[in-house]
Protein backbone atom coordinates (compact mmCIF):
# COMPACT_ATOMS: atom_id res chain seq x y z
CA UNK A 1 0.00 0.00 0.00
CA UNK A 2 1.04 3.31 -0.57
CA UNK A 3 2.07 6.23 1.29
CA UNK A 4 -0.60 8.85 0.95
CA UNK A 5 0.74 12.76 1.22
CA UNK A 6 -1.45 15.46 0.91
CA UNK A 7 0.13 18.12 -0.97
CA UNK A 8 -1.64 21.65 -0.01
CA UNK A 9 -0.15 24.38 -2.32
CA UNK A 10 -1.95 27.52 -3.93
CA UNK A 11 0.66 27.84 -6.46
CA UNK A 12 -0.20 25.66 -9.39
CA UNK A 13 3.38 25.61 -10.77
CA UNK A 14 4.37 24.12 -7.41
CA UNK A 15 1.59 21.60 -6.82
CA UNK A 16 2.11 19.97 -10.11
CA UNK A 17 6.21 19.76 -9.78
CA UNK A 18 5.55 18.56 -5.93
CA UNK A 19 2.68 16.08 -7.35
CA UNK A 20 5.33 14.61 -10.00
CA UNK A 21 8.33 14.38 -8.10
CA UNK A 22 6.13 12.32 -4.81
CA UNK A 23 4.73 10.05 -7.40
CA UNK A 24 7.73 9.33 -8.52
CA UNK A 25 9.31 8.54 -5.29
CA UNK A 26 5.86 6.04 -5.18
CA UNK A 27 3.74 8.19 -2.56
CA UNK A 28 0.09 8.56 -3.90
CA UNK A 29 -0.95 12.41 -4.22
CA UNK A 30 -4.20 14.65 -3.26
CA UNK A 31 -4.02 17.53 -3.76
CA UNK A 32 -5.42 20.41 -1.87
CA UNK A 33 -5.51 24.54 -3.38
CA UNK A 34 -6.19 26.29 -0.20
CA UNK A 35 -6.54 25.84 3.61
CA UNK A 36 -10.13 24.66 3.53
CA UNK A 37 -9.71 22.05 1.13
CA UNK A 38 -6.81 20.72 3.20
CA UNK A 39 -8.76 20.38 6.12
CA UNK A 40 -11.86 18.75 4.71
CA UNK A 41 -9.38 16.29 2.35
CA UNK A 42 -7.39 15.48 5.67
CA UNK A 43 -10.55 14.43 7.19
CA UNK A 44 -11.96 12.87 4.45
CA UNK A 45 -9.01 10.90 3.38
CA UNK A 46 -6.70 10.49 6.25
CA UNK A 47 -3.21 10.84 4.26
CA UNK A 48 -0.22 9.58 6.16
CA UNK A 49 1.45 13.17 5.75
CA UNK A 50 0.27 16.66 4.97
CA UNK A 51 3.07 19.05 3.39
CA UNK A 52 1.68 22.36 3.70
CA UNK A 53 2.23 25.94 2.09
CA UNK A 54 2.11 28.23 5.31
CA UNK A 55 0.54 31.10 3.25
CA UNK A 56 -2.62 30.43 1.20
CA UNK A 57 -6.02 31.99 0.18
CA UNK A 58 -9.26 31.51 2.10
CA UNK A 59 -7.68 30.06 5.20
CA UNK A 60 -3.40 29.85 5.32
CA UNK A 61 -1.81 27.02 5.74
CA UNK A 62 -0.69 27.52 9.55
CA UNK A 63 -4.59 27.81 10.40
CA UNK A 64 -5.46 24.93 8.61
CA UNK A 65 -3.20 23.16 10.54
CA UNK A 66 -3.77 24.11 13.78
CA UNK A 67 -7.56 23.07 13.20
CA UNK A 68 -6.33 19.36 11.69
CA UNK A 69 -4.18 19.03 15.10
CA UNK A 70 -7.37 19.81 17.34
CA UNK A 71 -9.26 17.32 15.40
CA UNK A 72 -9.16 14.06 17.29
CA UNK A 73 -9.94 12.87 13.92
CA UNK A 74 -6.69 14.22 12.08
CA UNK A 75 -4.65 14.89 15.33
CA UNK A 76 -2.24 12.08 14.43
CA UNK A 77 -1.46 13.16 11.20
CA UNK A 78 2.12 14.96 10.89
CA UNK A 79 2.03 18.16 8.95
CA UNK A 80 5.32 19.36 7.18
CA UNK A 81 4.96 23.17 6.80
CA UNK A 82 6.31 24.49 3.61
CA UNK A 83 7.58 28.49 4.75
CA UNK A 84 8.78 31.42 2.66
CA UNK A 85 9.35 32.80 6.26
CA UNK A 86 12.12 30.98 7.87
CA UNK A 87 11.91 29.51 10.92
CA UNK A 88 8.83 29.30 12.52
CA UNK A 89 8.10 31.14 16.10
CA UNK A 90 7.92 29.29 18.92
CA UNK A 91 5.32 30.79 21.09
CA UNK A 92 2.38 29.43 22.83
CA UNK A 93 -0.53 29.15 20.86
CA UNK A 94 1.29 29.86 17.44
CA UNK A 95 -0.25 27.89 15.19
CA UNK A 96 3.26 27.27 13.51
CA UNK A 97 4.09 24.96 16.50
CA UNK A 98 1.11 22.42 15.64
CA UNK A 99 3.66 21.45 12.55
CA UNK A 100 5.51 18.81 13.08
CA UNK A 101 8.41 19.79 11.12
CA UNK A 102 9.29 22.67 8.23
CA UNK A 103 11.14 23.53 5.38
CA UNK A 104 11.73 26.69 4.45
CA UNK A 105 11.71 28.14 0.86
CA UNK A 106 13.69 27.80 -1.68
CA UNK A 107 14.38 24.09 -0.75
CA UNK A 108 16.14 20.99 -2.59
CA UNK A 109 14.12 18.22 -3.07
CA UNK A 110 17.03 16.19 -1.01
CA UNK A 111 15.95 18.24 1.91
CA UNK A 112 12.31 17.79 1.09
CA UNK A 113 12.72 13.99 0.65
CA UNK A 114 15.03 14.01 4.13
CA UNK A 115 12.04 15.64 6.06
CA UNK A 116 9.80 13.42 4.81
CA UNK A 117 11.08 10.67 5.81
CA UNK A 118 12.10 11.60 9.26
CA UNK A 119 8.09 12.72 9.99
CA UNK A 120 6.88 9.38 8.49
CA UNK A 121 9.44 7.17 10.40
CA UNK A 122 9.23 9.63 13.67
CA UNK A 123 5.04 8.81 13.16
CA UNK A 124 5.43 5.04 12.95
CA UNK A 125 7.42 4.69 15.69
Amino acid sequence: MKTRVLVAEDNKDILILLRLWLERLNYEVIAAKDGIKAVELATAETPDLIIMDSVMPKLSGLEAASRIKNNPETQGIPILAVTGTGQPRKQKNDPQTVCDGYIAKPFTFQNLEAAIRRLLKDSSS
